[in-house]
């Protein structure tokens, strides 16, 4: 078998109980056929981007995979349609929302799954938890840093544990 692959995931949800729900889906993911291992960042709570509704739990997840990208992204699907999510608009409010950061250094333009995500590096949401789990990643050729002082003006704190 080949080595695992890096991948990282954004998981946010802002209906019901969205600390509940991040916990219970890390806990699915390391059941996951083909992932070796789930490693989670600190809860964060921010308002939406974008978006009205109420604020969301966000934070990242560093998995070990042997699933191709899109085996991955349908493995996460399944994991929010499991959680009730919906799609009936745009940035709707959501019981839980996973999102496919990077895979290894896999650049990807695909109907379905363009990596690294194209809009990361403007989410404080996504930035922070990251910056957790590998604070000396680069993104686009920047430290995360960089990226994270340019989006200060994103309103996002830490979770107490």
């Amino acid at each position: 078998m080949t080595a695992p692959v890096r991948a990282y995931v954004a998981l946010g949800a802002n209906l019901g109980d969205g600390a509940a729900t991040l916990r219970s889906v890390l806990a699915e993911l390391q059941e996951t056929g083909g992932i070796a291992a789930v490693t989670a960042s600190p809860f964060y709570r921010s308002a939406p981007v974008e978006a009205a509704g109420p604020d969301f739990v966000n934070a990242v997840a560093a998995l070990d995979t042997h699933l191709a990208p899109l085996d991955l992204l349908d493995a996460l699907q399944a994991l929010e349609n499991h959680h009730g999510r919906e799609r009936p608009y745009k940035n709707a409010p959501r019981t839980l929302d996973l999102d496919l950061l990077l895979y290894g250094d896999t650049v990807l333009d695909h109907e379905r799954l363009t990596l690294p995500h194209p809009r990361m590096h403007l989410r404080a949401f996504v930035l922070l938890p990251l910056r957790d789990l590998a604070p000396g990643l680069a993104l686009q050729g920047k430290p995360i840093g960089d990226w994270i002082a340019a989006i200060h003006d994103q309103p996002i704190a830490r979770i107490a544990d």
